[in-house]
């Protein structure tokens, strides 16, 4: 059972409709115990850092979330779920989180682009990204809604890279661990592409 986690900051049901129709075995959870049964985990999520890392909190959620990665049971990070992988945020000095890869999340640099980054832009893929990416053309187009970045310490993780002013990273990969900065249950038949690579990786 793939455990789509229900903390106050995901956007649960279009996430659960596009696992559901790459026909997995999905149950959204809202208990640390519904986490440490489940075979995998989904973590999305919308919104602030601060917020996120708080709403994890408040439900006893972190200690199952950080058990789970290190059991190797596979996990997707999604948007703000991603972020939460990370050691800190420029959004939420002072507020420290998952810890899962080294580095920060950025604010996206004050210019000329429109600031969140919102809409469809191209990903290129990395050798990390080669088993969610399967299937999965390179400068492939997915959707994106968001104002700060992830920049991880180490550049292997980095399974694919988008170009908004900077080069960002796209999505992070490490053994059981996989995480988007886009919206794959918005980005259509990519989207659901990739997500149904996770539900082959989950079984």
């Amino acid at each position: 059972m793939i455990a789509l986690v229900d903390y106050g900051m995901g956007n649960l049901l279009s996430v659960y409709k596009a696992l559901d129709h790459v026909g997995a075995d999905v149950e959204i959870v809202s208990t640390p115990e519904e986490i440490l049964k489940a075979d995998s985990i989904v973590l999305p999520g919308v919104g602030n850092f601060g917020d996120g890392i708080k709403h994890l909190k408040e439900k006893n959620f972190i200690n199952p979330l950080i058990q789970g990665i290190n059991d190797k049971k596979p996990f997707l990070g999604i948007c703000l779920g991603m972020q939460l992988l990370m050691e800190s945020s420029e959004e939420a000095p002072g507020v420290p989180g998952l810890g899962v890869f080294n580095g920060q999340v950025l604010q996206f640099p004050k210019g000329n682009l429109k600031v969140p980054h919102m809409g469809w832009n191209n990903a290129l893929i990395h050798n990390a990204g080669e088993k969610i990416f399967s299937e999965i053309s390179d400068n492939s187009y997915f959707y994106f809604v968001h104002s700060f970045y992830v920049k991880p310490e180490r550049d292997d993780i980095i399974a694919a890279s988008c170009d908004y002013g900077i080069s960002f990273a796209a999505a992070l990969a490490s053994e059981n661990v996989f995480a988007t900065q886009f919206h794959p249950e918005k980005s259509q038949e990519k989207g659901l592409q990739l997500i149904q690579n996770f539900v082959k990786l989950a079984k």
